[in-house]
């Protein structure tokens, strides 16, 4: 790396960020930009969209391209009964950028879109720069009981709850009931309870049923009443030459902070930041630590230089296992997870 290198340029002035809509494969795809400089993908987690970004964005835009799509089935994109796998919505990445005009990119994902990130740095290394997973799923198996609830029949056609007449203003008026509480909470911010305020916030868009219904399909392709259906610990090793930083807060009730541990140990040369006092959401519990976090991670690493020749020779005879640090616990736990996890055949 070249230690001397300028970081991108800081400009006084925020961009504000544009909604704009591109029409691929007969289906309407919302994406925010805003910005000028290096290009940089943020992704949001199951159930949400762009706007969870909106803070962090804007400050960002700042020095970069930051492009923010809603993922399909989310957001003001289509809800369309599609197929909402990892490698689903990393095709469809690949195609909006394309059609934007963008061919390579840092991609920093949250949750769901972690897993993305992770599926699409996979599949097409050649348009990756950099990674950033922020509480990533696709680690283990560990997720909220509640997730794994939802994926029985039973339990989420209960959910249609939401869309009754009211539904979606009582929701309003015990998200901030929790919030309040959990401002003047002895506590503070620091317990893990302060992340049923996101997720009430995200449970707003079942009020729509064709969100409700996208939603219930990217869960399903993602988790069962066991919990995260796969791993990509085993895949790791091809992160070799992509600079990778995880950041996790701490008190994360949704993904444990030990995946956080576990990612970092089986990724070789990955960055780890754990946000002690922040939820799933670090990003909004901790904006700009998280924004300084994510400046000097890109400013200080190089863009990756996809090597075919190498990522042949990893495909041919690495292994997940070989390549795993940190101490002899953090090897041994992230061996086990890939042993006794259900590892992806896409």
């Amino acid at each position: 790396m070249d230690d001397s290198r300028s970081p991108a340029p800081l400009r006084s002035v925020r961009s504000e960020p544009q909604l704009t809509f591109r029409t691929i494969h007969g289906y309407r795809r919302a994406v925010r930009i805003a910005g000028e400089g290096p290009p940089i993908v943020l992704l949001h987690g199951i159930g949400d969209n762009s706007l969870t970004w909106a803070e962090v964005m804007a400050d960002l835009s700042t020095s970069y391209t930051v492009i923010a799509p809603d993922m399909l089935g989310h957001g003001r994109s289509d809800k369309p009964r599609a197929d909402y796998s990892v490698a689903a919505y990393a095709n469809g990445l690949r195609d909006l950028l394309t059609v934007l005009g963008y061919d390579r990119v840092t991609v920093i994902g949250h949750s769901l879109g972690g897993g993305v990130a992770t599926q699409f740095s996979y599949q097409f290394p050649e348009m990756v720069e950099r990674v950033i997973l922020v509480g990533a799923g696709g680690v283990s198996k560990e997720v909220h009981a509640v997730l794994r609830v939802a994926t029985a029949p039973l339990i989420s056609s209960g959910l249609r709850v939401l869309q009754l007449p009211g539904a979606t203003r009582a929701l309003a008026a015990l998200g901030s009931a929790i919030a309040q509480r959990v401002a003047t909470s002895p506590v503070g911010r620091s317990t893990a309870g302060h992340d049923a305020v996101d997720i009430v916030r995200v449970l707003d868009g079942f009020a729509d049923n064709t969100g409700y219904l996208a939603f219930l399909r990217t869960l399903r392709a993602a988790v069962d009443w066991r919990g995260q259906v796969i791993t990509m610990l085993d895949r790791c090793y091809l992160y070799e030459q992509v600079p990778v930083q995880i950041i996790w807060g701490g008190c994360d009730a949704v993904i444990p902070v030990s995946h956080a541990h576990l990612a970092h140990a089986a990724i070789p040369g990955s960055q780890l930041e754990i946000f002690a006092g922040a939820g799933h959401f670090p990003f909004r519990d901790e904006p700009e630590r998280f924004i300084e976090v994510v400046r000097k991670f890109v400013d200080s690493t190089d863009a990756a230089a996809f090597d075919p020749s190498r990522r042949r020779a990893l495909l041919a005879t690495g292994s997940g296992e070989s390549h795993v640090t940190g101490t002899s616990m953090e090897r041994r736990a992230a061996v086990a997870v890939m042993d006794a996890t259900e590892r992806s055949a896409t």
